[in-house]
């Protein structure tokens, strides 16, 4: 059972890294496309790095997935290595895995909204006035078209893969 559960971790690691991997391949493309939608609409280009807007793979976008998948990793290791308390660091890890990857899906579906609203409480007009929609779409266009599909599996790989391991863990 513990080798089950490390290769569904092991599933969730990966799925993890994959987004910061197709950033680090494709974020400057998308960067170059979100920069060309904001001078189409007038709006200065350094808005994107004012406010801590990356397509790319820097900061959290890395930093974030690369260490849960590290955890989830250990965590793996410790079901291979059959260490006796590792039922309850299953318990916890993909508990917050579960947990994480809905604020991720949230934040997803909610991007437009989000960044609508960030853009307003900075107070200054020019943000105010930028079609957010348009501008993700244009990011959005500077990655693959099979980004969006590996975004969804991605959900379903780690959604998926920790309820498995969750249920070989509470059936262990």
């Amino acid at each position: 059972m513990n080798t089950f559960i490390a290769a569904m971790q092991l599933s969730v690691a990966g799925a993890f890294v994959s987004i910061p991997l197709v950033r680090a391949r494709f974020g400057a493309a998308a960067t170059t496309s979100a920069r060309a939608e904001l001078r189409r609409q007038g709006v200065r280009t350094t808005v994107l790095e004012e406010n801590g807007m990356r397509f790319d793979a820097g900061g959290h976008e890395t930093w974030a997935p690369v260490s849960i998948a590290a955890v989830i990793t250990a965590t793996a290791a410790l079901n291979l290595a059959a260490v006796s308390w590792v039922g309850m660091v299953n318990w916890i890890v993909l508990g917050l895995v579960v947990a994480i990857n809905c604020v991720i899906l949230y934040s997803n579906l909610t991007a437009t909204a989000s960044v609508r609203a960030a853009f307003s409480r900075n107070g200054d007009p020019e943000l105010a006035r930028i079609d957010v929609a348009a501008l993700l779409e244009a990011a959005e266009a500077g990655f693959p078209r099979w980004v969006w599909i590996l975004q969804n599996a991605r959900h379903v790989v780690v959604f998926a893969a920790a309820g498995l391991a969750l249920t070989a863990a509470a059936l262990a």
